[in-house]
């Protein structure tokens, strides 16, 4: 049984993948609380520490990484202090950045989570989550072509959290690409444009607000 796990794991190693869809950075505050606001009854949070975690379809991307596959990771970032530290945490993690499309017009979605004793008191969201523009998606669709011709991925992973970058201009050239280029397609969709994955060769369906 170790054996054939072991056969199996091993293959992920011949494995070319692309991630394409919402990548986030997910930040972590944690502190300690010993009074309450004297402007407001809310607890005061004294930030013992920081983290950074890569989130949204890096997770999917990291994932494949840890598996020894090699992994690019596609999508739309703001030109940002989140999107320097979010390609810096990727490239730590061994995921090809070279095909992010930084966007000025947009910023990176970063989720921070402040938590003391070990429970979640609050989340603040920082996100743009109106589709890429026209112009974003040529320029993307493009990245994504140059990314197929020169790589020759096996697959392409497209996970989707609305956030604006898988339109259904960008869902249906991607796979056109794929088609043409004989690569095999996978999908973790939203119900938005969840038609136009049609031609996409496996889905995956997560609950609403995942």
């Amino acid at each position: 049984m170790n054996t054939n796990f072991d056969q199996l794991f091993s293959q992920f190693k011949t494995i070319k993948a692309g991630v394409i869809g919402d990548v986030m950075l997910d930040t972590y505050w944690w502190g300690h609380v010993d009074r309450i606001s004297p402007e407001a009854p809310v607890p005061v949070v004294a930030l013992d520490r920081k983290e950074y975690r890569i989130g949204g379809a890096g997770n999917v991307a990291l994932n494949l990484a840890c598996l020894d596959a090699s992994v690019s990771m596609l999508s739309v970032i703001g030109n940002d202090d989140d999107g320097t530290s979010l390609i810096d945490l990727l490239e730590t993690n061994r995921i090809n950045t070279d095909y992010l499309l930084r966007s000025q017009g947009r910023i990176t979605t970063s989720k921070t989570r402040v938590i003391s004793r070990n429970q979640q008191m609050m989340r603040l969201d920082s996100e743009t989550t109106r589709d890429i523009s026209a112009e974003e998606e040529l320029a993307f669709v493009e990245r994504v072509k140059e990314y197929i011709i020169q790589e020759k991925p096996q697959v392409i992973i497209l996970e989707d959290y609305n956030k604006g970058v898988l339109t259904q201009f960008v869902i249906e050239k991607i796979i056109g690409l794929c088609h043409e280029h004989k690569v095999l397609t996978t999908v973790d969709p939203k119900r938005k444009n969840f038609f136009a994955y049609q031609g996409c060769r496996y889905f995956q369906t997560k609950p609403e607000g995942s």
